[in-house]
């Protein structure tokens, strides 16, 4: 077993075998090959292409904690760009009090998991039902669960319930819910016996008529977005009585935000709402991990997947608070499972409820109408340059779609290298859609970095 004669990948295990890490003698080795029936180290990597295994780890010098940490930090400056961010598209930077990191980091929120033994979790419950009634007191719906793993999933997880309440096949999807959502619907149905249908918009919003059109007795639900991606805000009211009238469900996914201005999904007739709790106290952060929230009328709070938290009273009259409805075991009976959601998001909805908390009924007003000043100042600023315009004719929150004169990637390219994030080509979803950015402002951007933005976009744009 000379280092010379070995492939790429044994030679790094004999590298290995040279260090401090790694103590066992030669016989050690060979005895260990023997257990698991190697002759060399060659074996261990058989499984794997010769074009893809390393020549070596690369590792460098052994460093002191203090080293390490000037390294590490050294990396993870890089990741800095500084960027003033304008984009959105389901995601969004805003601002998180320090208090949330502070308190969901104790180690009585950090360190819990599944709280099946209600006498030794009750903070952890307590948190998740308060959780669940701040969900749907925003939403305007009866009853809400204990966290999804997030917006795309929960919506899935929505058309499952009207597929099992309804008992028939087919889908209605409006083509303004998030792209990145309906790519998600499109794998997690495609090997499913599931009339899977996703209707074009008219005008920015759901097209009434093509809707109604396709409404009939094989329709289990009807699923839109409010503000949809391209930010436009609709009273769809009738959408949902359409539904109704045709025994079909109607679904929404919303924007958490939003909610404190436009009317909830319960005011507007939605049997299920769901949607992304990452703007409720959650980072950015590569993309996750994220929240997924659920809230339904409650004839329907059996079908609902994931955890659910009830209040009680124990033996001598103490209130006290246990999940209920549904056992653990409904959700790992393969084909027979009501859903696949097990792993527990309580920590992310923790965060979600202690930002809600912190920012209360009136700040979190405050906070979504100064989202829709921010926009509604950018669309005056921006719509001012030569052959910049709305997308659609539509009332907006805080999300807009500008049509430019150029391409929106090729101009969005040229602000990135001036320090700005200037917002999402929408083209990559939509097909004949180059020249439309979508941009989106929260309460983290003023009046200063809008101006910058308008002025370095009239400049791109020359």
């Amino acid at each position: 077993m000379h280092e010379r004669s070995a492939r790429p990948a044994a030679r790094k295990v004999q590298a290995m075998a040279h260090t401090e890490f790694v103590s066992a003698s030669a016989d050690d080795l060979r005895a260990m090959l023997a257990a698991v029936s190697a002759s060399s180290f060659d074996d261990l990597f058989s499984a794997i292409p010769a074009e893809l295994q390393e020549d070596d780890f690369h590792l460098p010098p052994g460093l002191s904690e203090m080293e390490m940490l000037r390294e590490l930090r050294a990396l993870a400056a890089r990741n800095s760009t500084g960027l003033i961010n304008f984009c959105g598209g389901g995601f969004y930077d805003h601002y998180i009090p320090a208090a949330v990191g502070a308190l969901a980091s104790r180690g009585e929120f950090f360190t819990a998991y599944t709280p099946y033994q209600p006498e030794a979790s009750q903070g952890t419950l307590q948190a998740m039902y308060e959780y669940q009634t701040a969900i749907a007191r925003l939403t305007g719906m009866d009853a809400a669960n204990a966290s999804l793993y997030d917006g795309g999933t929960a919506l899935f997880e929505a058309l499952s319930m009207a597929l099992r309440e309804t008992g028939r096949p087919r889908i209605l999807i409006d083509e303004g819910v998030n792209p990145i959502y309906r790519t998600m619907l499109r794998s997690y149905t495609r090997n499913l016996d599931i009339d899977y249908r996703e209707v074009p918009m008219a005008g920015g919003v759901a097209d009434r008529a093509a809707i109604g059109a396709m409404l009939d007795s094989r329709v289990a639900c009807v699923i839109v977005q409010n503000p949809n991606f391209f930010g436009c805000a609709d009273e769809i009211s009738d959408l949902a009585a359409a539904a109704h009238a045709a025994g079909a469900l109607f679904v929404m996914s919303v924007y958490p935000v939003s909610l404190a201005l436009l009317k909830t999904p319960g005011e507007m007739g939605a049997d299920i709402a769901t949607g992304e709790g990452q703007s409720l106290g959650l980072p950015l952060a590569f993309g996750g991990p994220y929240l997924g929230f659920m809230a339904v009328r409650r004839e329907l709070v059996r079908r609902m997947p994931g955890r659910i938290v009830g209040a009680t009273e124990d033996a001598a009259g103490r209130r006290g608070f246990v999940l209920t409805l549904q056992a653990r075991e409904q959700h790992i009976r393969r084909e027979k499972a009501t859903s696949n959601i097990c792993t527990n998001e309580a920590l992310c909805a923790l965060r979600a409820l202690i930002h809600l908390c912190l920012l209360g009924r009136e700040g979190f007003v405050e906070l979504a109408r100064v989202c829709a000043a921010n926009a509604e100042y950018a669309a005056g600023r921006l719509t001012a340059i030569p052959g910049v315009r709305l997308a659609f004719d539509r009332p907006f929150f805080n999300e807009l779609a500008l049509e430019l004169p150029r391409e929106a990637s090729e101009v969005v390219g040229r602000l990135i290298d001036q320090g700005i994030a200037a917002g999402f080509p929408v083209s990559r979803y939509y097909q004949g859609m180059d020249r439309v950015l979508l941009l989106a402002f929260t309460e983290k951007r003023t009046k200063e970095e809008i101006d910058l933005l308008a002025a370095r976009l009239e400049a791109a744009l020359r």
